[in-house]
């Protein structure tokens, strides 16, 4: 059984700055490559970033490039979004997936899922 579990979200003021983790098991970790996607409420589901197996290739959504990093620790089966200058639009809950990375950062590239951890940026 596949497990993705996410963890870091919380509450920070704008032009703070949060840390995501997500750890998985029950999968190969390196033979995926892991996204981090968003949606807030009311709106769809929007791709974050996503980082190959190798951490050989990154890509962002506009709205976050400059801003998010992520990495992959293979060793850990861990994969980390570092979130800097959060604004309140960054307010969403976030889930860590894994799957294929492309540049499009489409959900339906993805087949395993986290539950989410909800990030609140206060203006």
């Amino acid at each position: 059984q596949v497990q993705v579990v996410e963890s870091g979200g919380g509450l920070v003021q704008a032009g703070g700055s949060l840390r995501l983790s997500c750890t998985v098991a029950g999968l190969t970790f390196d033979d995926y490559a892991m996204g981090w996607f968003r949606q807030a409420p009311g709106k769809e589901r929007e791709g974050v970033s996503c980082i190959t197996w190798n951490s050989g290739a990154t890509y962002y959504g506009d709205s976050v490039k400059g801003r998010f990093t992520i990495s992959r620790d293979n060793a850990k089966n861990t994969v980390y979004l570092q979130m800097n200058s959060l604004k309140s639009e960054d307010t969403a809950m976030y889930y860590c997936a894994a799957g294929r990375c492309y540049y499009s950062l489409k959900p339906d590239d993805f087949g395993y899922w986290g539950q989410g951890t909800q990030v609140t940026v206060s203006s």
